[in-house]
C-alpha cells in the first residue's frame, strides 16, 4: 500500500474536518431554536467581535423588527417591514448575506409604541417550506425557491387580532403540523383602532394547520377568566413531551395550559398567575420546560411559576413545584440550557441560573448596562448570548457568572434574539442583519 503524499493527506484531513463540522452544525428553525428552549448544540462560536472583527457579513434590512431570523442549511429567512408599510419575507444566502428573494405577504404595517410592529412574529421552517405570520393576520407559505405554496388571512376568517401592542406570537412547526396561537381580548376596546372590523366579539384559540396545504386540521378555543388586556399574550406555543405524551404549551390569560398535540384538547391548566385579577396583566415570555418542570412567567415583577409535568385537570396547587420571586422576567423568555434554567430580568439587568427540580439558585449576577434588554437569552457552546435594546451585546460563561465580552453594536433599537446556527451568530439590529463567525 502506497503512503499518500503530504498534500493528499492534508486534503483528506480537510475533507474529513469539513464533514465532521457539517454533521455537528445545527439549524435554527424556530424563534427559540431547534430545542424550542433557546439552546443549541452548536460549537466553535465566537466569544467576542467588533464592527470588523469576526464579521462574516452584514446585510442592510428594509426596516426594523423584533422578529428573529431562522436558519436552515445555507438559507436564512426573516420578516421585515419597509418604508411603504409592506410586510415582507426575505430569503438570504447564509454564506454571504446576499438577498435571494423578497416576497410581499401583506400590507399595513404600523407601530404600537416604539417596540412593536406588524412583523414581530418570527418565521418558521421545516427545511421544505418557510411559513410567516404577521400582525395583520396574513399567513403565507413558500418553498425555498420563493414559490408561494398557499396564503390565507386569519383576520378575514376569525376577526382582526385584538391585542393592545400588536400580535407577536411566532408560529410553530412540530410533528408535521403548524400551530398558531391567538390569545386576545374581547369585546374589542374602542381604543384598539387596529382591531376594529365591525364585530367586537373575538375568540382566543390554538389553530392547527396542515403546513403543506394551509387547510385547518382543528381549532381549539382557549378560554380564561382573565379580564381586558390580561386575556392577551405575546408568547408562542411550545411543544413538550412528557408523561401525558406530546403536548403544546400555551401561556396567557392568567394561566398556562397543556394541550394534546394531535387533537388540541386541553389536558391540564395551571392558574394563579394573576392573584389580584389585574386587568392589565398581559403575558410576554413563552413557556419553557426542562427535567419535568414547566415554567410559566407571570408579568410585571410577579413570580415565575414552576409546574410539575404530568398533571391533569386543574394543577394550580397540586402541580406547583416552586416559585421564583427574586428577579423574575417580564419580557425575556427563560432559557433552558443543559441542566439549568437561566432567567433574565431585562429591566434590572440581572441574570439568574437555577436548578430545574428545586428552583435553587446556582448563581446570579448583574450586567453593566443601563438600557433595558427586551430580547431573550441564547445558550450555545457553553456560553450565554444577550443583547440590549441599545445594541450592547454580552457573552457570558454558562457555568458561572462571568462576562466574557461586552460589545457595543449600537444600531438601536434592538429587540431581536441572537440566533446561533451553522457555526455563526446572527444578530438583527434596526439597520442590519449581522453574521458573526470566529475565524
Amino acid at each position: 500500500m502506497k503512503t499518500p503524499k503530504l498534500s493528499q493527506l492534508a486534503l483528506v484531513l480537510a475533507i474529513a474536518a469539513t464533514a465532521c463540522h457539517s454533521l455537528a452544525a445545527a439549524n435554527w428553525p424556530f424563534w427559540r431554536g431547534p430545542n424550542f428552549n433557546g439552546s443549541t448544540t452548536e460549537k466553535n462560536l465566537p466569544s467576542t467581535w467588533s464592527a470588523t472583527e469576526n464579521v462574516a457579513w452584514k446585510t442592510p434590512l428594509p426596516g426594523p423588527s423584533g422578529s428573529s431570523p431562522v436558519v436552515w442549511d445555507d438559507t436564512v429567512f426573516l420578516s421585515s417591514p419597509d418604508a411603504e408599510k409592506n410586510l415582507n419575507l426575505l430569503c438570504l444566502n447564509r454564506k454571504d448575506g446576499s438577498i435571494r428573494w423578497k416576497k410581499q405577504v401583506g400590507i399595513g404595517d404600523r407601530n404600537a409604541g416604539p417596540r412593536s410592529n406588524m412583523t414581530s412574529p418570527s418565521p418558521v421552517t421545516d427545511g421544505k417550506r418557510v411559513i410567516a405570520v404577521y400582525g395583520t393576520g396574513d399567513v403565507a407559505a413558500f418553498d425555498f425557491s420563493g414559490q408561494e405554496l398557499w396564503k390565507r388571512s386569519l383576520a378575514q376568517e376569525f376577526g382582526k387580532f385584538a391585542i393592545m401592542w400588536l400580535y407577536g406570537s411566532s408560529p410553530l412547526l412540530y410533528e408535521g403540523k403548524l400551530y398558531i396561537q391567538v390569545l386576545q381580548t374581547t369585546p374589542v376596546p374602542e381604543g384598539y383602532t387596529h382591531s376594529q372590523d365591525g364585530n367586537p366579539n373575538r375568540d382566543s384559540f390554538l389553530l392547527c394547520i396542515d403546513p403543506a396545504t394551509g387547510k385547518d386540521l382543528w381549532r381549539q378555543l382557549r378560554t380564561s377568566n382573565a379580564r381586558m388586556e390580561s386575556k392577551e399574550s405575546y408568547a408562542s406555543p411550545i411543544p413538550f413531551e412528557g408523561p401525558n405524551g406530546k403536548e403544546i404549551l400555551i401561556l396567557g390569560g392568567d394561566c398556562i395550559t397543556g394541550h394534546n398535540a394531535k387533537t388540541g384538547a386541553e389536558l391540564w391548566r395551571g392558574g394563579g398567575l394573576n392573584p389580584k385579577n389585574d386587568p392589565y396583566w398581559r403575558i410576554v415570555p413563552s413557556p419553557v420546560a426542562l427535567d419535568g418542570i414547566i415554567l410559566a412567567s407571570a408579568p410585571k415583577r410577579d413570580p415565575i411559576y414552576a409546574f410539575k409535568a404530568g398533571g391533569k385537570g386543574d394543577i394550580t396547587e397540586s402541580g406547583l413545584a416552586w416559585k421564583f420571586t427574586e428577579n423574575p422576567t417580564d419580557w425575556a423568555t427563560p432559557l433552558a440550557y443543559k441542566d439549568r434554567f437561566y432567567i433574565l430580568d431585562g429591566d434590572r439587568h440581572v441574570l439568574t441560573c437555577l436548578k430545574p427540580k428545586t428552583g435553587e439558585k446556582i448563581w446570579q449576577g448583574k450586567l453593566d448596562v443601563r438600557e433595558p434588554i427586551w430580547s431573550s437569552p441564547t445558550g450555545a457552546d457553553n456560553k450565554i448570548y444577550l443583547i440590549s435594546e441599545s445594541g450592547t451585546a454580552f457573552v457570558l460563561d454558562s457555568e458561572e457568572f462571568k462576562i466574557l465580552a461586552t460589545i457595543k453594536m449600537e444600531e438601536a433599537p434592538v429587540r431581536s434574539t441572537i440566533v446561533a446556527a451553522q457555526g455563526a451568530l446572527y444578530i438583527r439590529t434596526a439597520q442590519n442583519l449581522w453574521c458573526i463567525k470566529a475565524k
